[in-house]
């Protein structure tokens, strides 16, 4: 008799939670490394600061790689599968992309004609404020950096493994509507478009990370053969709403999937209130 797996089992939940859990020390870590950057000197500190999170990116991100590897082992241990599997850990980010992204964190901290019309409202604003934005952007992308190599582990275990079927994606009750949708689809993710690529140019992702955004806690589910995956009753009623409100209208399903969120479903999206 084939064994049940679920978007919200015991372990999938629990992985969502320590990964969580991680994001929050490395949060912590970076809004300790603010002092680095000297509003005076930002030629000389902000190169100083990129590199400390740099690090920061390093070590959370191979914990983050060591927690899925952990749960992936244990959750083919509990689907009684056969053979032996060693998990491949993800390859940490470029140091590029983590420059980049810090970069661009920090765009707006960089001196500007007040008066001239390329200038944003954000680099207006005080230098206070400006730092303010800056770590917020900071703390986003580093999140996604970090538990993208959580997630890039479970998702190339599965493709590696010979007894592992496919992947679900798990999502939070108070997630967003792109990560409800991509969770209400089930054990379906192999390939790069059925785990969200084309979906919406607002989330990034490539053929071995399922579609994601900053701040995004979703977890992957392995799948192992002689499983049977079933939803959890809440993303059954996300993919309920799905077919009624959105399905069919090609290229507004997100904004209608939304909408009907907002006004159907138990558990509201961020800022709906």
């Amino acid at each position: 008799m084939a064994s049940r797996i679920s978007d919200a089992s015991p372990a999938a939940t629990q992985q969502r939670q320590a990964q969580r859990g991680l994001s929050r020390r490395l949060v912590r870590d970076v809004r300790g490394l603010r002092r680095i950057i000297v509003p005076s000197r930002l030629q000389a500190t902000v190169p100083e600061w990129i590199a400390a999170v740099r690090a920061l990116v390093d070590q959370y991100g191979a914990a983050s790689s060591m927690l899925a590897a952990d749960y992936y082992e244990a959750e083919r241990v509990a689907a009684r599968v056969t053979g032996t599997f060693t998990v491949p850990l993800a390859d940490p980010p470029p140091e590029e992309q983590v420059d980049s992204s810090l970069r661009w964190a920090t765009k707006d901290l960089w001196p500007r004609d007040p008066d001239a019309p390329e200038t944003t409202g954000a680099q207006r604003q005080p230098m206070d404020v400006r730092l303010d934005q800056a770590e917020r952007k900071a703390e986003a992308v580093t999140q996604k950096l970090v538990t993208d190599q959580g997630r890039g582990t479970v998702r190339e275990a599965v493709r590696r493994d010979r007894v592992a079927v496919a992947y679900a994606r798990s999502a939070a009750l108070g997630a967003c509507s792109f990560c409800k949708l991509m969770a209400s689809r089930g054990a379906v993710f192999k390939d790069a478009q059925a785990a969200g690529r084309d979906a919406d140019d607002r989330f990034s992702g490539d053929a071995s990370v399922v579609k994601v955004h900053d701040n995004c806690h979703c977890a992957i589910v392995p799948v192992f053969r002689g499983q049977r995956f079933e939803l959890s009753s809440h993303a059954a009623e996300w993919d309920r709403l799905y077919r009624e409100y959105a399905a069919g209208h090609s290229g507004d399903q997100l904004r209608l999937f939304r909408r009907a969120l907002a006004e159907h479903d138990s558990n509201p999206l961020p800022g709906s209130h």
